[in-house]
């Protein structure tokens, strides 16, 4: 089979590696697309180097069938459609005692800790499986992980129904957290300085404020009458706008943190002294996530068709990689033969 590694230094290589059989609790999922994104991308940009052991098959968004079953796996049959919810837990820690084994903290992050999809066969436990409809396309399937980092995000929030929201950052997280807001019943702005992204935002009906042309703080100002937004959604990592997002809130509204920032940030804590602001940290997903993810990719709320902006085979690799690099795509998925 084929997999593709990060090997330290930016790069990837693509290489030929024995078949290895499910070992006992394991399945072998013959994996159809694999997503490539910012996780990734600080994988290969050297940020993660302290954690991640090389040479790394990374990859953790992905769809495929079962191609064959460890022993002792009941429930899953080979030619099930599936993808994975990446998270392996202790169940001993304090968080997981507290009911928290989502952010275990002895979390292993598949595709990040331990070796993940972009590989043609992939073993993992069964416990991690998380069935695909039939009539759910597994290039769209391949969206399931995003999406449930979006529901948990927005679930986070606590946002109701007419509540007005501001997501900073339009890169594919943000489009799916403001996609997930809306079905949600909100109303929904997005902050992205890049005109095409900013024009994606619009055609998909949300307000889109170019924080490079106005004054974000009074725009949202005037869009919520002068009461400041319900739910603020820091979503693009950079410094300027966590040290912008608490102007934009309303008295006793909510700041979620969404984005990886690899340094501490500035932030102004008199704002959230002044106007008893919340902060929360949104980390990952829960299965009930996972599985929201997969009904809303059903049902068409999530706009596939604009969040896919290519689709590679696993020689093109680097040339999705490049395209997300510079901002020309929102998601990119890599497609291996197996799964075909």
């Amino acid at each position: 089979m084929r997999t593709a590694a990060y090997t330290g230094n930016h790069s990837i290589e693509i290489s030929e590696a024995e078949v290895p059989a499910p070992g006992p609790g394991e399945v072998q999922i013959a994996v159809a697309f694999t997503g490539l994104c910012g996780t990734d991308l600080h994988i290969l940009h050297g940020n993660m180097d302290a954690r991640v052991t090389t040479p790394l098959t990374f990859g953790h968004e992905m769809s495929g069938t079962i191609a064959a079953l460890g022993e002792g796996v009941a429930g899953w049959a080979p030619g099930d459609a599936v993808t994975v919810m990446p998270l392996v837990w202790d169940d001993t820690c304090p968080a997981c005692l507290a009911g928290n084994n989502h952010i275990c903290q002895n979390l292993v992050f598949v595709g990040i800790d331990s070796p993940g999809s972009l590989q043609e066969y992939w073993n993992v436990p069964a416990e991690l499986l998380v069935a695909v409809p039939s009539d759910l396309s597994l290039r769209t399937a391949a969206l399931a992980e995003p999406v449930a980092v979006a529901v948990h995000d927005v679930r986070r929030s606590e946002l109701k129904k007419g509540d007005k929201v501001v997501v900073l950052g339009g890169g594919p997280i943000g489009v799916l957290i403001a996609s997930v807001a809306r079905s949600e019943g909100a109303i929904v702005a997005v902050s992205e300085p890049e005109p095409e992204r900013r024009a994606q935002i619009e055609r998909l009906g949300f307000e889109a404020i170019d924080p490079r042309a106005v004054d974000a703080t009074e725009w949202v100002t005037e869009w919520t009458d002068g009461a400041g937004a319900d739910v603020v959604f820091e979503v693009s990592g950079a410094p300027a706008a966590v040290l912008a997002a608490t102007a934009l809130a309303k008295v006793r509204g909510t700041l979620v943190i969404v984005a990886i920032h690899p340094t501490p940030r500035e932030i102004d804590l008199q704002r959230v002294f002044w106007r008893e602001l919340r902060i929360l940290g949104a980390r990952v997903y829960q299965r009930t996530d996972f599985e929201r993810a997969v009904e809303l990719l059903q049902d068409g709320t999530i706009p596939v068709d604009e969040v896919i902006s290519r689709v590679v085979p696993l020689e093109q690799i680097n040339d999705g990689v490049s395209d997300l690099e510079n901002g020309r795509a929102l998601k990119v998925l890599v497609e291996l033969e197996a799964g075909k």
